[in-house]
């Protein structure tokens, strides 16, 4: 080959290389505007889109928050004319009120409601600890005192927990007779937006957060919730996942992290909602599309370049990683959304059966209670009818209608008491007036008279000679002294030659000392628990001395127990005199 060919043919591949030089740098600029103009557009593009819906979705939590609002608004004002509640509070009689408040409790949705009297005492509420609690220094029963419409109020319990409830004064008549509280439950919205990525908090008027999705947020300025608090995991994950962005509109940051803050006013007492969005979402579906192009050019790179395909080749495996991890950490979530799903059926399910079973308890121990108390008079009601067949079957039909008399008293006694029974928790007392000590003494062992006679039990009596005045309510007192009568009999059914004693006494307080000889008492701690008993079954079912307890203390006294030096047990009811009280008053 001579070297004017040579010279030819490198001419020509020194040509070939050239165009094939410009060739690539034109491929390689085509691809790199092609690349930058397809993230330029689609970023735009995504960040509207992501940022309309989150603007779609602040303002349906916003329109959720609205509404949950205003459906609780106008419980209070219902319930405030409800005739059952208003008959309960003008009779004192409340047997009724929680059940009522709670069947409306489920079908409102609404997290408790109570009821209080006009001196702010809970008489009625869906969680029946609340019951005998005051409130009369709470901004919503204060608040309810001073309007005559249904008030919204915010607050912070004792436990450091923001509270929200409408409030509204009961009136009859034109008097204040109570108030009604209906707490809204807001806390389940929070939970509703953790299950987003989106991080949102709401602030009043004042601009302290009172509701997040971050818990740590709560009673804090936006200012300092962000500069002294964490934000939650969602959004952290968000930032180091778009901390390395060169492509976003400027909006997109916030505090120098790939956030987008948005703010909504909610029409209701100047509040705002202001959520915080990430570009997660946006950045995927931008390398998405970036990494098919790129695909696209490297496979065209390859037909002439092995270096370039082998470059592409191993961004394919790096993409290919990359969405295994994202298809991974899908499943993953998805499995932990259908579990918490799973919990909070179980949840729910569970909240049901406990509140059923608390329904069961309540009915329960009432009926026990009932069928306790009227255990006495039916059984003198029969002996008294006995003796009263017998006198007419022997013409003394004088002494007979004694007998029915006594059995008239016995009827209008056992009204008194299933009028009157309200257990051992019921709070205050709605009968008292002045009586003398003593009578209570001698009705009860009136009362008691067919069952002492049945047996050979020595009773002793000593009452003083003058009057023991005091203020109480005379059905429920006889009805502790027969129950500490009763028990005393119960406990002396083994001894050789029972003996019962009798003892009141008026010093500092008017003291009712009942005594037997039985074999004492085992367990005192457990003595005055419901349910606790030491008789066999069918003799009892342990409610007597819990509810005797319960009558002392409504009346303003102390029930106490112990064994006596000489053996036996010892009951003593203590009661202020009518004139120590009335000293007091003075």
């Amino acid at each position: 080959m001579s070297d004017a060919e040579t010279d030819g043919q490198a001419t020509v591949r020194s040509a070939m290389s050239w165009r094939l030089r410009l060739v690539l740098v034109i491929f390689i600029a085509i691809a790199v505007a092609v690349v930058w103009f397809t993230n330029q557009f689609l970023t735009d593009r995504y960040t509207v889109a992501t940022k309309n819906r989150a603007e779609v979705r602040q303002a349906l939590y916003a329109g959720n928050l609205l509404s949950e609002l205003q459906r609780n608004s106008v419980v209070p004002l219902l319930l405030s004319n409800d005739p059952l509640l208003i008959g309960a509070l003008n009779s004192d009689d409340y047997s009724q009120s929680s059940q009522r408040l709670i069947s409306l409790k489920d079908e409102i949705g609404s997290a408790s409601i109570m009821m209080l009297d006009e001196g702010g005492r809970t008489v009625a509420a869906t969680d029946r600890k609340l019951l005998g609690s005051t409130h009369r220094t709470k901004p919503y029963y204060i608040a309810a005192l001073r309007s005559n419409d249904t008030v919204f109020n915010t607050f912070r319990n004792e436990n450091e927990v923001i509270e929200f409830n409408y409030s509204r004064r009961i009136e009859a008549g034109g008097e204040l007779i109570g108030v009604i509280v209906v707490e809204v439950d807001l806390k389940r919205f929070e939970q509703s937006w953790s299950s987003i990525s989106d991080a949102v908090l709401v602030t009043d008027s004042e601009g302290i957060i009172i509701l997040a999705t971050e818990p740590r947020w709560r009673g804090l300025t936006e200012e300092e919730a962000l500069k002294a608090r964490s934000a939650p995991s969602a959004i952290e994950r968000a930032i180091r996942a778009t901390a390395q962005w060169a492509a976003l509109p400027i909006e997109a940051f916030y505090r120098g992290s790939a956030l987008m803050r948005l703010e909504y006013r909610i029409p209701f007492q100047g509040w705002r909602m202001t959520s915080f969005t990430t570009y997660a979402s946006v950045r995927e579906r931008v390398n998405g599309v970036l990494a098919l192009e790129i695909m696209i050019f490297a496979i065209l790179l390859a037909g002439g370049f092995y270096l370039a395909s082998r470059r592409a080749l191993a961004r394919s495996i790096f993409f290919q990683r990359e969405s295994a991890e994202l298809r991974h950490l899908n499943e993953t979530l998805q499995r932990e959304i259908a579990e918490r799903e799973r919990v909070e059926k179980n949840l729910e399910v569970a909240e049901q059966t406990l509140a059923q079973s608390s329904k069961l308890a309540a009915l329960g121990e009432m009926s026990a209670s009932v069928s306790h108390e009227l255990n006495q008079p039916l059984a003198a009601m029969k002996t008294y009818l006995a003796g009263a067949k017998l006198l007419l079957q022997r013409r003394r039909p004088e002494e007979a209608l004694s007998s029915f008399q006594r059995i008239d008293d016995l009827i209008e006694r056992m009204g008194a008491i299933t009028r009157q029974l309200k257990s051992y928790a019921r709070k205050g007392g709605d009968a008292l007036e002045p009586i003398d000590a003593r009578d209570c003494v001698s009705s009860a062992l009136s009362m008691m008279e067919p069952q002492l006679k049945s047996r050979k039990v020595r009773i002793t009596r000593s009452l003083p000679s003058d009057k023991v005045t005091i203020l109480a309510d005379r059905v429920r007192l006889e009805q502790v002294l027969i129950n500490l009568i009763r028990n005393a009999l119960d406990a002396t059914k083994e001894t050789p030659e029972p003996e019962i004693s009798l003892i009141l006494t008026a010093g500092q307080f008017a003291t009712f000392t009942v005594r037997d000889n039985g074999p004492g008492i085992e367990d005192l701690d457990a003595l005055f628990e419901p349910f606790y008993t030491t008789k066999a079954p069918g003799d009892g079912v342990g409610l007597g001395l819990a509810i005797s307890s319960g009558i002392v203390n409504d009346l303003g006294g102390r029930l106490y127990a112990r064994n006596g030096r000489a053996g036996g047990a010892v009951f003593e009811v203590q009661l202020p005199l009518l004139d120590a009280r009335v000293k007091a008053a003075e």
